[in-house]
């Protein structure tokens, strides 16, 4: 299996795309070891300098320390998902790891959420990383920026001139967008 490595904007993420399917039910970030019982998870934020991971539906981003050079890790990580592959895995979670509440929303929620989905995570998910709709209030949406795109020194622009203008275009009520 050859597990290909991309850069994001990102200097202190890369993307490891093992060509089969990563996640079978949405993407999610952990950043402990303990927060999952999957040994390749578990692993791979074991290696020293590893600060969390970030699983799309065909990739995963591993974030790591300023300080750690990506000499020190890539080769670790690449082993780790061939060895986890060969074992004739199909993907590395069939589940969700962090149990997100569903909530009721509102007219202007689902629009802000179908916009994000369609116009926002694909671009964002070819980085590395994820956008996740936290909530809307008195105009401000708050949004979480999870993989790759999670402290990006470029995050902050393509937040206020990306994302809150094309919500600012779309929805009225939209006056500006954060990151928590």
């Amino acid at each position: 299996m050859f597990v290909q490595i991309q850069k994001t904007p990102n200097p202190n993420s890369l993307k490891f795309i093992p060509g089969k399917l990563v996640s079978n039910n949405g993407s999610f970030e952990i950043n402990k070891k303990d927060e999952t019982n999957n040994d390749l998870l578990r692993n791979i934020l074991s290696i020293n300098g590893v600060t969390g991971i970030f699983l799309g539906k065909d990739f995963l981003s591993v974030n790591k320390k300023e300080n750690t050079k990506w000499e020190d890790i890539k080769h670790i990580v690449i082993s780790l998902i061939n060895e986890f592959y060969s074992d004739g895995k199909k993907f590395i979670v069939d589940n969700q790891l962090n149990n997100e509440k569903q909530n009721d929303f509102g007219e202007i929620e689902k629009k802000i959420i179908k916009i994000l989905d369609e116009k926002v995570k694909p671009a964002v998910a070819r980085d590395g990383g994820d956008i996740k709709f936290k909530e809307f209030n008195n105009g401000i949406v708050t949004v979480q920026l999870q993989g790759s795109c999670s402290g990006c020194p470029s995050s902050t622009m393509t937040l206020k001139q990306g994302v809150q203008n094309l919500l600012c275009h779309y929805i009225s009520e939209v006056k500006e967008v954060i990151a928590v």
